[in-house]
């Protein structure tokens, strides 16, 4: 993958614009959290970056306080708050990362981040040279509704997007997954 200029330069216009026409909804989606359930409205969670780096990935915390941390395919979903549900359907539960893409730990588009419990997965993606991409808010396997919980099929469909990835397909993905929502 070639496009490391443009491709940030696009993570950082987008992100910027992002999180300025969006703060009106992170602040109410803030607020909702912190009435609907007690703890922190953001929620940090460490997850495998670039080069296998280990980095604090932000969300808007979309379960109760005190739930393990899981991967979402795993989580109990009773450990979901309604506002949560909510976030996740809508997708706003992501918009903290685009601080990550600003400080340069993730992208817009690329491999969804994991934990790093998810062994079988950082392995796979580390045989397939998947861990040389920054991490994405969203990447080809999320538009094709492929989660964690098959690591062969996502780290496959991750080294798919890095062999194909131009700034068109970018775009592409970003699409796909407003329209997803």
């Amino acid at each position: 993958m070639t496009l490391k200029g443009p491709k940030r330069t696009l993570d950082l216009v987008v992100a910027a614009l992002m999180l300025v026409a969006t703060s009106p909804v992170l602040l109410v989606a803030l607020l909702a959290v912190k009435a609907s359930s007690p703890g922190p409205a953001l929620f940090s969670q460490i997850r495998v970056g670039h080069g296998g780096v280990l980095f604090r990935c932000h969300k808007l915390r979309t379960m109760y306080r005190g739930t393990p941390s899981l991967p979402t395919h795993e989580a109990p979903s009773q450990a979901v708050t309604a506002v949560g549900k909510t976030l996740r359907r809508a997708k706003i539960d992501e918009l903290p990362q685009l601080w990550n893409v600003l400080r340069g730990e993730m992208s817009l588009v690329g491999p969804r981040p994991c934990l790093p419990t998810q062994t079988e997965l950082v392995e796979r993606r580390r045989a397939l040279g998947v861990l040389s991409a920054l991490p994405g808010i969203t990447g080809l396997a999320q538009i094709r509704g492929i989660d964690m919980s098959d690591p062969r099929l996502c780290a496959e469909t991750d080294a798919e997007y890095l062999r194909t990835a131009s700034i068109g397909l970018d775009l592409k993905i970003l699409l796909g997954t407003i329209y997803r929502a």
